[in-house]
């Protein structure tokens, strides 16, 4: 699925290209499922264009069986089922991928699950853990926590013994994240999440923030994270700008960072890949952590979808069915 122009959900059509073939370290993988990620919608809109030698086409993660191989790949992976994190090309019924952003899929789980994977679990292990070094008896405060990032977020933390405090824009979201694990859920239309992290934690703050809003949040988020603490921001929902206090930063000695992902080099993600493998991938074999699912859409309904995310009432992944199980 792809688009000639940028603008609304119904821009999708569908299109027929040649097969990709893989390059050295790659695969090609015939697609069972694509995860829709909010970068995606942001791509469709015309603000985030796919990195040099990435696919136009968008999808960010898949599932499903490698059908073919390029140099350098084990020959064992032929016809394993896996689930990747790519730099494009996702929806879609064949995607390539590098063999090293690859996580195999234990017998257990749906192509569905595998496929609300990567893209979220990624992200959150890098910036939570390796960008916020969050340890174990901390408080992580992080907003939208009913979304895919959210609810990976809460379940990671809960697994590795952090305090996760956590934003929803309702009551029924504040309870899901509730059911997910989060000790506090703030209902950030009705209630000040400066306050009640604050009294949440005795008047500490947060020691990590993992931050997709950025804008006005931001002051407020230092207002509430604790001295030393770490502040990560992963998107810019609310505003790319923010003004904030430096005479208060620098007497918190307070962290600010951030990244995004999709743009680091294959090196990287292999690297990040590799750790996730070892330290979380065992949390999802043995059922102590699986991604939360909204809805699937088959790919067809790619525009429905969208929708439906930028609409917001989704609690967890929204995935697409590229090719019905047989």
């Amino acid at each position: 699925m792809g688009f000639d122009t940028p603008g609304g959900p119904e821009v999708f059509r569908a299109e027929t290209l040649d097969l990709p073939q893989p390059g050295p370290d790659q695969l090609l993988i015939e697609v069972s499922h694509a995860g829709v990620n909010r970068p995606d919608v942001i791509q469709r809109q015309g603000f985030y264009p796919p990195p040099p030698g990435a696919s136009p086409i968008p999808g960010l993660e898949v599932s499903g069986k490698v059908v073919a191989i390029g140099p350098g790949v084990a020959p064992e992976m032929l016809n394993r089922r896996v689930c990747a994190l790519v730099s494009g090309g996702g929806y879609a019924e064949y995607c390539l991928a590098h063999a090293a952003h690859c996580l195999s899929v234990p017998p257990h789980m749906d192509m569905a699950e595998a496929a609300a994977i990567p893209e979220t679990l990624f992200t959150v292990w890098h910036n939570v853990f390796e960008r916020g070094f969050a340890v174990d008896g901390e408080t992580l405060l992080v907003h939208g926590g009913t979304s895919g990032i959210g609810t990976m977020a809460i379940q990671l933390a809960k697994a590795f013994e952090l305090d996760v405090v956590t934003t929803a824009g309702s009551e029924e979201k504040c309870n899901a994240a509730r059911e997910l694990g989060a000790d506090l859920a703030i209902n950030y239309k009705t209630e000040d999440f400066v306050e009640k992290v604050n009294d949440f934690t005795g008047g500490k703050g947060a020691d990590v923030i993992l931050d997709m809003v950025s804008g006005d949040y931001v002051q407020r988020n230092l207002d509430c994270l604790a001295v030393d603490g770490r502040h990560v921001t992963i998107a810019v929902l609310g505003g790319l700008k923010a003004e904030i206090n430096m005479a208060k930063l620098m007497s918190k000695r307070q962290v600010m960072t951030g990244s995004t992902l999709r743009p680091r080099s294959d090196e990287f993600k292999a690297l990040l890949a590799d750790e996730i493998y070892t330290h979380a991938w065992p949390l999802f074999e043995d059922r102590t952590i699986a991604p939360v699912m909204d809805t699937t859409f088959p790919l067809a309904e790619v525009s429905a979808a969208h929708a439906r995310m930028e609409a917001g009432d989704h609690i967890g992944k929204i995935v697409l069915e590229v090719r019905p199980a047989e």
